[in-house]
């Protein structure tokens, strides 16, 4: 596959290709969830996958439950389905914790006594972090799995400091950690294949080995360059029109895991992800590669243009920019 297949594969998987009427949830697995650090970029991220869509049906999901937010795929935090949390969080709940023993250097004993008193505390329902204190610290939420509770973490409550145990919000754990790890390996490829399992791990942050024995359990295709892919997942021709797109800060998309589809050319990646820049940008999409960024300030979605853009992309550019601003007001 060429370089521009692969590019518009990932589009037309992460519903950037066409605007999609789905239910939300439904729309949250097909991009294998939506990667949240800061709030507002989960009602970004669906404003510019579907149609229509309002804010606040983003808010009465997490209320409802039928979306959950927590911290998931390499320790970040994501929003899924309530349908498929247990999977993703059974397939990466060995590596968290071995992950977090090492960073924490500290015991598994030691940890375990922490959770046990996070559990406790949260015995009796959700409580805001300051609240939870060195348990919070210690335990979890890399130990012991946590939520966000709405309205914490949306984009009238923008903290996200309000916890719950998952087995509380969600419901008891019903996966196993190897039907987790196959779900990992579906989830990629349904929202960002075709990929190899390197690509994968890098995404979930689970060592290559159990990823690429789940695969194998797998009925997948070989696609050319190592890679795999779902049987039936969409790959359209490299001259598929793109159209110009907005993405939030932290989408998955610009990540390293997405290389492969420059999707982020390399000469750009220091203006999105920088050590000077800790809060990312937003991105903006022309033919498929970030061309710009956008931040959103009093009122205005101030662009900031990387490259000189033909006369109608400039146009589509201005236009889905106040769009964008509509959105926002």
């Amino acid at each position: 596959m060429t370089e521009r297949e692969l590019n518009r594969a990932l589009l037309a998987r992460q519903l950037l290709l066409e605007r999609q009427e789905l239910p939300i949830a439904r729309a949250v697995e097909r991009v294998a969830g939506l990667q949240t650090q800061y709030a507002p970029s989960a009602y970004v991220g669906l404003w510019t996958r579907l149609a229509p869509f309002e804010r606040d049906a983003l808010t009465r999901a997490l209320e409802r439950r039928s979306v959950i937010q927590g911290t998931l795929m390499r320790g970040t935090i994501h929003v899924v389905s309530r349908r498929e949390y247990w999977l993703y969080a059974a397939g990466i709940r060995h590596a968290m914790r071995a992950w977090w023993l090492r960073a924490a250097k500290r015991t598994a004993a030691e940890t375990e006594r922490d959770a046990e008193r996070l559990r406790t505390l949260l015995a009796d329902g959700p409580r805001p972090a300051k609240e939870l204190g060195d348990a919070l610290r210690g335990g979890g939420p890399f130990w012991v799995e946590l939520v966000r509770v709405p309205r914490s973490g949306t984009w009238e409550r923008r903290r996200a400091d309000l916890y719950a145990l998952a087995e509380d919000w969600v419901g008891p754990c019903d996966a196993t950690e190897e039907q987790g790890l196959e779900h990992l390996v579906r989830a990629y490829l349904r929202g960002f294949g075709p990929a190899t399992a390197k690509e994968i791990s890098s995404w979930a942050g689970v060592p290559v080995t159990p990823l690429a024995a789940a695969a194998g359990r797998l009925r997948l295709r070989a696609v050319e360059g190592g890679r795999l892919d779902l049987p039936r997942a969409p790959l359209p021709p490299g001259d598929t029109a793109a159209p110009v797109r907005f993405l939030p800060h932290w989408d998955a998309n610009l990540l390293v895991h997405a290389r492969r589809t420059q999707l982020l050319p390399e000469r750009h990646r220091e203006r999105v992800f920088h050590v000077r820049n800790p809060f990312s940008t937003g991105v903006v999409l022309v033919d498929g590669q970030a061309a710009g960024g956008w931040q959103h300030r009093d009122g205005r979605v101030e662009l900031d243009l990387w490259e000189r853009l033909p006369r109608a992309a400039r146009r589509e550019v201005d236009d889905e920019a106040e769009r964008l601003r509509r959105f926002h007001a």
